[in-house]
């Protein structure tokens, strides 16, 4: 049975501001070579922000003017032994916004203009998630795709839940540690339906394309079978992760099974702004020498059964 998954191109809700012309350039590169990553404020502060630019210097919004999918002759980095060329057209840009361990939730700023990375701030305070022994933080590096959004007015037949107005969520289970901003190419490999708060919120499971184990996986079995134990680890953190906050245990659609193919929709997106005015608004976000502490990092909550 295959679950029918439909990203849609982000359009009005997003404050973005992009520049004009296109983000990607020519001629074979690795994916992160079109893009570089500029820090303004300070880590661990709510003031922090890490914006983008493109090979050309360029400010641009990662969550518009990164394409959603890889183009084989612009952005074709890859060694063939890692991808054949057929599978091409199934490859995604990834945007990391959370290394593998860590729990600063990171995310990309989608109403703000430009659209940079900035940790989630709840009640006044910086959002880190809790360790839920025996995991450390996210168990794999987290981050979403560009220019997909799960549009909140729209009921999902497979959940019966309106989406959760955020970018489509990706977990890499590749074996390196990536960092917050780098842009990789990935396969999707299966899906989660999470119902988080009644809301929701597609988990892709996917692997970086230039991991050294990438050729071993093709779908969502392969991952039980060269990776023991990572999805229902993966199910129980998805489905945990909120109660050491008070809050209940979140549900899955299709009894948390995951499944493995996917559909995707694009639109074009209508937001644009010159590089003068995306300049000064990066020269708006000054950094700050405060940094506000977090214990909550490094304490363990065991969970009974």
């Amino acid at each position: 049975m295959s679950a029918l998954l439909r990203l849609l191109r982000t359009g009005a809700p997003a404050a973005a501001c992009l520049r004009l012309g296109t983000s990607a350039g020519t001629g074979p590169r690795r994916a992160m070579a079109l893009y570089h990553t500029e820090e303004r404020g300070q880590p661990c502060s709510q003031n922090y922000r890490l914006f983008f630019k493109d090979v050309t210097g360029h400010y641009i919004s990662p969550f518009h003017d990164i394409p959603l999918k890889v183009n084989s002759k612009e952005e074709n980095g890859i060694p063939t032994k890692k991808a054949r060329n057929d599978e091409y057209e199934n490859l995604f840009n990834m945007i990391v916004e959370i290394p593998r361990w860590t729990n600063a939730k990171m995310e990309i700023a989608t109403e703000e203009p430009l659209n940079p990375i900035k940790q989630y701030v709840k009640d006044g305070k910086l959002r880190y998630v809790a360790n839920i022994f025996p995991y450390k933080g996210y168990i794999w590096n987290y981050g979403t795709l560009p220019q997909t959004w799960e549009d909140p007015r729209e009921k999902d037949k497979s959940t019966n839940c309106f989406g959760d107005n955020d970018p489509i969520d990706v977990c890499e289970i590749g074996s390196k540690i990536l960092s917050c901003g780098e842009v990789i190419h990935v396969k999707i490999l299966g899906i989660l339906a999470l119902i988080d708060e009644g809301e929701t919120d597609w988990k892709l499971i996917a692997i970086n394309v230039n991991d050294p184990e990438a050729s071993k996986f093709h779908d969502i079995d392969d991952v039980e079978k060269f990776k023991p134990g990572y999805l229902e680890a993966t199910l129980n953190w998805f489905r945990l992760y909120k109660v050491p906050d008070g809050k209940p245990e979140n549900q899955f659609a299709f009894n948390g099974e995951f499944k493995t193919s996917t559909n995707l929709q694009i639109s074009d997106s209508p937001f644009r702004c010159t590089q003068e005015e995306a300049r000064s608004l990066v020269e708006l976000v000054l950094s700050s020498p405060n940094k506000e502490s977090n214990e909550e990092e490094q304490v363990w909550h065991f969970l009974g059964k």
